[in-house]
């Protein structure tokens, strides 16, 4: 699995939230031809709440408080369709330089051991 960051601006973040969340295989408000038509479609399968991503403001890692960022992880050929699906649905998600990139991969690491150690002290590991 790889990871990709992704900046997005304030003014896109709750349609990008919208998308993240979205799986139309759970959305019983489609018809079968519906689901039909989105499985043809270019980007049909491109479904981030399947996959493992995080939302975090610029300023909860010492970032541009204007902005969003997006950590997805998943493999390759998902993330070239996912970078292809943000610059054709949105105005300002782009991939995100390496430096913030890899800033905001060792925050995520540092956050994810901590919970690991909370709950090994938990329940006694």
């Amino acid at each position: 699995m790889s990871v990709r960051v992704f900046v997005c601006s304030k003014d896109e973040v709750d349609a990008l939230k919208k998308l993240l969340g979205y799986d139309p295989a759970l959305d019983k408000t489609l018809s079968s031809d519906a689901l039909h038509n989105l499985q043809q479609d270019k980007y049909g399968s491109v479904i981030f709440a399947r996959k493992e991503f995080s939302v975090r403001e610029g300023r909860s890692f010492g970032m541009d408080d204007d902005n969003f960022y997006l950590y997805l992880k998943a493999d390759d050929d998902f993330l070239k369709q996912a970078e292809e699906r943000f610059a054709h649905e949105f105005k300002t998600i782009k991939h995100a330089d390496p430096a913030v990139e890899k800033k905001l991969e060792d925050f995520i690491s540092d956050e994810e051991s901590k919970a690991n150690q909370g709950f090994g002290a938990i329940f006694g590991g």
